[in-house]
Formats: C-alpha cells, structure tokens, sequence
C-alpha cells in the first residue's frame, strides 16, 4: 500500500512533526506536492501531501486560514506540510487553529529539510510499494499456474479466492455457476446471474463492477471470459474493500488462465466435433460395431445405453419466425444449450450439424439433453413455437459394446438408421402442425387423422369428393351427407337412415348414385377406406 502520513513523521531522515490531526495520520500519501498558491484546488488530484512555505498565504487572517484548509481537506488533500524557518518561525496561530478546528493533518518541516527529500521519500515509498505488488503478482500468477495444471478452472478459483482474502466464482457460457469458493458463497453468487447475463451480451472483453444485491458489503467485481468478442464464460470476484495493485495482478492473471483454458476446451470441443460426426455417419450407415471402436471413451457411455437421436432445422419462412431478422444462430444456441446440459450432468452427448443445415443430435434417453430440448421449447403450440422446429425419435437400444452384446443391445446396427427416419417423421409432423417439438411415440400413440393435414393428402381427398359435391350443389340430394352417414354406420342401412331421417330405399337410392357419379364400388373395402379418410380430411383444419 502507499505511504501514510504517520511513515512519513516516523522516517528518522525528515525530522517532521505533528502540529494539527494527529488522529488522521494513517491517510495514504499518493503525491508530494509544492504550491504556493492561494487556492492551489484546481492543480491537484486528492492524495497530496501539500508544502507550502506560506510566502503567499495571508496566514494571520483566522477566516482567510479556514477557507484556505476547508478548501484542502474538501479536495482531497491528506495533509499540510509546513516549513517552519524559511519565511515563519514558527507555524502561524490562524493557520494552526484552523487546522485543529477542522482536524486536519499539519506537519512541521524544519528548515533543513528540504522538500525534495520529502517528495523522494514519498517517491520511493511508492515505487516500493508498486515493487512488492508486482512481485506479489508475479507470485500468484505461479501459484495459480500450478492449480490451473493441477486442478483445472476450480483450483484457479479456490486459489483466487484465498488470494483475495474474499469470494470467487466461475461462470459458464450459459450464465451457470460451474466453480465457487469458498462453498459457503454458492448462494451468493448465484445471485448475481442476472448481472452476468447483461455482461453476456455485450462483446469481450467486458467488465463491470456492481454493489451487493444482498444488501451486504461485497464489492463484486465481474470480468468476462474469451479470447474473441463472444463471452465464453465470466469471473466474479467479491471482496470487502476495493482490490490493491497486487490483488489486480492475481486477478488479472485468474482471467488470463480462465480465457486459455476456455479457448482450449473449445479446441478440443473441436476435435471432440470431429469425432463425433464420424461416429454419427458410421451408426447411420448400421455400422455399429466400428462407431463403437471410434467413439472409445469419448462417446462410449452414449452407444453402451439407450439412446434418443434429435433431429432439429430451422422453421420455414411461412412456418415461424426468421432466425436472420435478429441475426441470431438458433441452431447453435440450441447446441450450447445441449451439450451445457449434458456438462452439468456429466451426461455424453454428440451434437453434429448435417449437410442439409440441420442439427442431429444424440443423447441419452430421458438425460437431461432430453430435458433441456424440452424445456427450451416449453411455450407450447398454442404460443409463438419460435424459429426452430424439432422432431424426436423413440428410444433406440444400445450399440453392441465391446465385452459383446447387453441386454437390450442392438449388434446388428439397425438402430441408429431407425431412429434417424422416426425423427425425420417427427420432424415432418412438428413443420406441418407448426409446433416447436414432436416426439415420434407421440406420433405412432395418437391418432391418424392430424397426418392428413398433408396438402397431398387433401389435394387428394377434395379431387375425389368433388363430383359429390358438384351433384349436392344442384339440389338433387345429399349425396356428401348420406355416404358418411353410411359409412360411419358401417353399412348398416336402417341405422343410417335413421340417423338421416330418411327411408332405407332412399338410402340405397343415394349409394347407388354415389356409385354411378365416382364409379367405384361401395362393395369394395379400399373404396370405402378411402372415401372414409377422404371425409375425415375435409374435416380437418388445414396445417403446414
């Protein structure tokens, strides 16, 4: 720390003496300066250690003596030094009584000192201050080095916070805290996510410095994370008093080995990518047995378990809002929200994007990939759905490991390829009904009648009711509603006629024009199926 007033009257070389505020003598000097001004104010910067020889100064004058201290101590100045000898014999009476009055520091400087000594003591007090922060500095930097090597990111925030004499906190991509110290600050650091989340959006670096929401004393300080303009993650520091030079070079040091180790696993995430997406293309292809010996221990635990593949691509421009109006990446965010997931969980996931500018993604099932998918997109169909539509395949068994087949495995590779077509079938129902996620058990558990909201399907399904309903249009019958009202009777006349209000002879008499105007027979049960879902169609309400 700088020097104080009180080191300054101990340095057996000054011969200073306390005249005036010899209860504020361990104010931090950060200067010493000579003016004999008047109002010496607008040339200083707080901090000072005045000298002054009082050539200038009306120092007989109580009131002129008052203005002049009340206007030092206003302004920051530490202290007053007085050469006594020079043109006073000794301190003045007003200048003395309004320094006691305002219990302001005021020193007497004796004739053979002269101010310069002061000004090198102050000097070279100060430059050995700046040395043994820097060499501090230096000395975390190792220590934190030697954690990092050892103990990853969490040991640069456990050594960090001992260094700090405080708390600090890591923080993920996501806004997720991933490593405290010490555990008692885990609450409180969670409350600053939302601090983390506004530095988050901004472009590294970034930093901020915000007041405890705990109503507290901290001093948080945040720093982001990432070696481009994207945040790859933020430091939070919380202490009780504004950090010194040294503290600043440990935590400057912490960002440093924080950002390197981030770009690293993004590296790393890289290759880990790489390797993924050939494991992919081999299980897609029902080559199991050599995905699993490409996958190792990277992606081993995925292929040893159950498994759910995930197939998401952006909303057509008809079908939902465009991802490019806010120039975000709806696909990617998705990934980092994933693959965050799976990190918390220390869940295996293979997130890839494909040659057709979607993203498949294969995850555990019911993980909490799974869970995360689910509630990225919680709104519900009856709300905005958003700019990404994803279909989900069912469970598909394990891969063959290679101790030999589990219970429940799949050694002939036929999974992954199925599960790819259930979720491209999921997908192609979730961009029809306009809803941000299906799931394939949804599809094949629920009714048939939604899938034929295809424009195929209705294309179909008007072009064969058509000339029933051009003849219903001329008034000569109810051909539309006679023929549902016997086919949901199952061909039951008297039942159907019943229901129309009509004779059973004049039921016949319609089916048979039914059969003359389509020319099919009604004694066919794939004519009747067909009609039957041709009926259905038109009752459903048109989807994409």
């Amino acid at each position: 720390m700088p020097p104080t007033l009180a080191a300054l009257v101990q340095h057996s070389a000054l011969k200073l003496s306390v005249r005036a505020g010899e209860g504020r003598l361990g104010r931090e000097v950060r200067w010493a300066h000579v003016s004999e001004l008047a109002d010496p104010v607008p040339y200083l910067e707080g901090g000072e250690l005045l000298l002054v020889t009082a050539i200038t100064l009306d120092v007989h004058d109580p009131e002129a003596m008052r203005r002049y201290v009340r206007r030092l101590a206003d302004a920051g100045v530490v202290g007053l030094g007085f050469a006594v000898g020079v043109h006073h014999d000794d301190v003045p009476e007003a200048l003395l009584d309004a320094a006691r009055e305002a219990d302001f520091p005021l020193l007497a400087v004796p004739r053979r000192t002269p101010f310069l000594a002061i000004s090198k003591a102050v000097s070279a007090a100060i430059a050995a201050d700046q040395y043994r922060a820097v060499t501090a500095g230096f000395a975390a930097q190792r220590e934190l080095t030697r954690a990092a090597l050892a103990d990853g990111p969490a040991g640069v925030v456990t050594r960090l916070a001992g260094y700090v004499d405080g708390w600090a906190a890591l923080y993920d991509a996501s806004g997720a805290v991933v490593a405290v110290s010490p555990d008692w600050a885990a609450r409180r650091a969670a409350r600053y996510t939302a601090d983390v989340e506004r530095l988050r959006e901004g472009s590294a670096p970034a930093s901020a410095v915000v007041a405890d929401t705990g109503g507290g004393d901290d001093r948080v300080e945040l720093q982001s994370l990432g070696a481009g303009r994207r945040v790859r993650g933020t430091l939070a520091v919380g202490t009780g008093a504004p950090l010194g030079t040294a503290e600043r070079y440990a935590v400057h040091s912490a960002v440093a080995l924080l950002t390197l180790a981030t770009e690293r696993s993004r590296s790393l995430q890289g290759a880990e990518q790489r390797i993924g997406a050939a494991v992919l293309r081999m299980l897609l292809a029902g080559e199991a047995g050599h995905a699993r010996t490409v996958a190792g221990e990277v992606y081993g635990g995925l292929l040893d378990a159950p498994f759910r593949l995930l197939i998401a691509a952006l909303a057509e421009p008809a079908d939902g809002p465009s991802a490019a109006v806010s120039g975000e990446d709806p696909l990617r965010s998705l990934a980092e929200t994933l693959e965050t997931a799976a990190a918390r969980a220390a869940e295996p996931v293979l997130a890839v994007p494909d040659e057709d500018g979607r993203l498949l993604v294969l995850a555990a099932d019911e993980g909490a990939v799974l869970a995360a998918c689910r509630a990225a997109v919680a709104a519900g169909p009856d709300t905005d759905p958003g700019p990404l539509r994803i279909g989900v395949s069912a469970p598909g068994p394990a891969a063959a490991p290679g101790t030999g087949p589990a219970a429940g495995a799949d050694p002939e590779g036929a999974a992954a390829p199925t599960a790819y077509h259930q979720a491209e079938q999921a997908l192609s129902v979730a961009r029809r009904r306009g809803r941000a996620l299906v799931e394939y058990g949804d599809v094949v558990a629920g009714s048939v009648l939604p899938l034929l909201g295809d424009e195929a399907v209705r294309a179909f399904s008007d072009g064969l009711l058509r000339p029933l309903h051009a003849h219903d249009a001329t008034g000569r019958g109810d051909l539309v509603a006679s023929l549902r009202a016997w086919l949901s009777r199952h061909g039951q006349w008297d039942a159907a006629a019943a229901d129309l209000g009509v004779h059973r002879h004049t039921l016949r008499y319609r089916m048979r024009r039914v059969e003359e105007i389509l020319g099919r027979s009604l004694d066919d049960p794939d004519v009747r199926m067909e009609l039957w879902l041709a009926l259905k169609t038109t009752e459903q309400p048109a989807t994409r």
